[in-house]
């Protein structure tokens, strides 16, 4: 696309030029009459130069300390899926490390042209530490649909079953890869691995089902699990518009997702609200034509659709045989949900302790392979990705894929505790501390007078809060401008929520100053007794950290709030997940949900805060606090405003339980 001042000087340099031209032809005209009628000579004829560039032309390698091979693998149905292989020169009985995924092996295995593997390699590989240190085959393919592969693309492409009649899915496809790979791979000792992030990570998780014999570990990195109950389409059915229709966009419009999301506004905000509803600005947008949006409009409830492709519910159904570390990050703003959600269904299976594991860091999305010593304003001391991949990553791999390894030194549990900035070695999660000390669910009432603690409300106090959500004006999840910038993106669930706390649309809760720490271990889980004047509603519960006023070491963060833990629920789900029904108007009902796993230590001289609002903008789609058959075509006259109540009397009391560590 020409840049606008560009464009327009280009127009103006071609109009003067043909003004010329024809002001010359009107001077002349028995010129150009005698033109007309002269009779065309042959075109001449010359000895042709022959091309340049070669038929085929053949890099000289020679000095490469790896050889890249690019295959096209069969499966079991014929079709045939592109995959990038890279042998570290000389290697010999070396391990396979496979990753599957849709965002190009092409990509992700030519980083930069040069004669050294680490440089070449993106993504996971950044940990040259692991991957090109530990002497491994380097293994990268492009899924079904994607890219340099045959076949058709689906979303997460669901097991064999009743969403997908056909024979093949995400685990016969890794099956026949791996098969074809130790059959192949002449270097290799015949043992593979399977590691990736995200929707990569969730191909690692896939793998699990019916796994190949020379399948010997999976690494699920911040894996989708569940698209709708916490990673990354819905949570608790509110919809992730903001991030989720330029995904669908870029990943489903083509195969080598080349087409783009274009903006209309600086400010994301301004884009979102400007359209009304997310399906209006999908309309507007096209996404309509691709297969995956329209799925998502037919199923904004919690139906067969979604529990049946929900991937920790299929893994508790499976018998457990491949060793698993599974990778989550404490401030995962994509897949939160998905990597404890596993360990919770498989976790069972694990009869002697030593097939399941879980790191736990504190990282944004994918952190963990890259530098780690700081999230936004946190600083934690050390590099703790570096540490993650040294000390838990390459000895995990290395002992189950490498020929006479040593021994393996990994911990069950391997989680960071934030507040304090240190690892734990636990048995299992939440174990709370090393010591084996217990978890207690431990409310943390919501109280009269903007307060937070942990005495029961008292008949005397006032009955509730109140507040007005007026969805022309929804809370914002980060400060504006809200805008496409990576950084802002990858820091936003530790963004700092003082802006938030002033808002009038935004109830606050605050403790007095800790006098002991108090540790948490686990989920918090909202307990809110609210009501709307409308007849829908979404809530979102925060839980902060308050830091003092004034923090020494790192001015910056004196009076900082920091976000914990926090998540949505959409209130039309209250009664059942499956079928939405309209909240009875100015009625004081229960809402219990879930928030996000942490490892947390709130300080003595901090304060614990809980913050309540019915937005989270343009993050989440708007509720119209109307109830509509759907929210996505909610037309605009359904959004009005709302007075929201959260109760905290006897009987009626508002808290979140605090998974506290004693």
């Amino acid at each position: 696309m020409l840049r606008p001042g560009r464009s327009g000087a280009v127009r103006r340099h071609w109009a003067i030029a043909g003004a010329i031209a024809i002001s010359l032809l009107l001077a002349h005209p028995s010129s150009a009459d005698a033109a007309q009628k002269k009779p065309a000579a042959k075109p001449a004829t010359y000895p042709a130069l022959p091309s340049e560039i070669p038929e085929k032309f053949e890099p000289v390698t020679s000095s490469f300390d790896y050889v890249r091979r690019e295959v096209m693998i069969p499966m079991r149905d014929g079709v045939r899926l592109h995959t990038v292989i890279l042998v570290p020169k000389g290697a010999k009985n070396a391990p396979i490390l496979l990753t599957r995924t849709p965002y190009g092996a092409d990509g992700l295995t030519t980083h930069e042209e040069s004669s050294h593997l680490g440089p070449t390699l993106e993504g996971y590989d950044n940990a040259t530490d692991v991957i090109v240190e530990g002497g491994y085959i380097r293994v990268v393919q492009d899924i079904r649909g994607k890219h340099g592969s045959e076949g058709d693309y689906v979303m997460n492409r669901p097991l064999h079953g009743p969403l997908n009649p056909t024979p093949v899915d995400h685990a016969t496809d890794t099956y026949d890869t791996i098969d074809w790979l130790v059959k192949n791979v002449p270097e290799s000792n015949g043992k593979v691995g399977i590691l990736g992030i995200s929707y990569d990570g969730f191909l690692p998780l896939m793998a699990l089902v019916n796994p190949h014999p020379a399948l010997k570990v999976s690494v699920p990195m911040n894996p989708m699990v569940d698209g709708w109950m916490g990673d990354d389409w819905f949570h608790n059915g509110a919809f992730r518009q903001e991030g989720n229709l330029p995904y669908i966009y870029s990943q489903e419009a083509t195969r080598k997702s080349d087409k783009k999301w274009f903006i209309s506004h600086f400010d994301d905000y301004d884009t979102f609200l400007e359209a009304g509803s997310a399906g209006e600005l999908a309309r507007q947008r096209g996404l309509d034509q691709t297969g995956f949006w329209r799925k998502i409009v037919e199923h904004p409830s919690y139906d067969a659709f979604w529990r049946e492709q929900a991937v920790d519910k299929v893994l508790a159904a499976q018998p457990l045989t491949v060793p698993t570390l599974l990778v989550a990050g404490l401030w995962d703003q994509e897949d939160i949900y998905g990597a404890i959600a596993v360990y919770k269904a498989i976790k069972p299976k694990d009869a002697h302790n030593d097939m399941v594991y879980l790191a736990l860091g504190p990282w944004y999305h994918g952190q963990e392979i890259h530098e780690g010593s700081s999230l936004g304003a946190l600083k934690f001391g050390s590099d703790t990705a570096l540490w993650f991949r040294q000390n838990v990553l390459r000895p995990f791999l290395d002992h189950y894929l490498k020929d006479g390894s040593p021994a393996m030194d990994v911990a069950p549990v391997t989680a960071f505790e934030t507040g304090t900035n240190r690892w734990e070695r636990l048995p299992s999660w939440p174990a709370g501390c090393p010591s084996g000390c217990t978890i207690k669910p431990t409310p943390l009432y919501l109280e009269a007078g903007a307060k937070a603690g942990f005495a029961a409300p008292l008949s005397t106090d006032a009955p509730y809060d109140e507040y007005v959500s007026d969805p022309a004006k929804p809370v914002p999840y980060i400060n504006r401008p809200v805008y496409a910038d990576q950084r802002a993106w990858r820091t936003w669930l530790v963004s700092d929520q003082r802006e938030a706390s002033g808002r009038t649309d935004v109830a606050t809760f605050v403790s007095d100053v800790l006098t002991t720490p108090v540790k948490i271990s686990g989920q918090p889980i909202a307990n809110l007794v609210a009501s709307t004047s409308g007849s829908d509603s979404d809530w979102v519960v925060k839980l902060i950290d308050v830091y003092p006023p004034e923090v020494a070491a790192q001015p910056e963060m004196g009076g900082y709030q920091l976000m914990i833990a926090a998540d949505i629920f959409r209130g039309r789900y209250r009664e059942s997940l499956e079928t939405a029904k309209a909240i009875p108007s100015n009625e004081p009902l229960p809402y219990r949900f879930a928030l996000p796993t942490a490892n947390h230590v709130f300080l003595p001289g901090h304060r614990i805060m809980v913050q309540v609002q019915s937005s989270w903008f343009p993050l989440y789609d708007r509720n119209p606090q109307t109830f509509v058959p759907s929210i996505f075509f909610a037309p605009p006259d359904a959004y009005r405003k709302a007075v929201q109540r959260i109760y905290h009397a006897p009987g009626e009391a508002s808290f979140v339980e605090l998974p506290v560590a004693q």
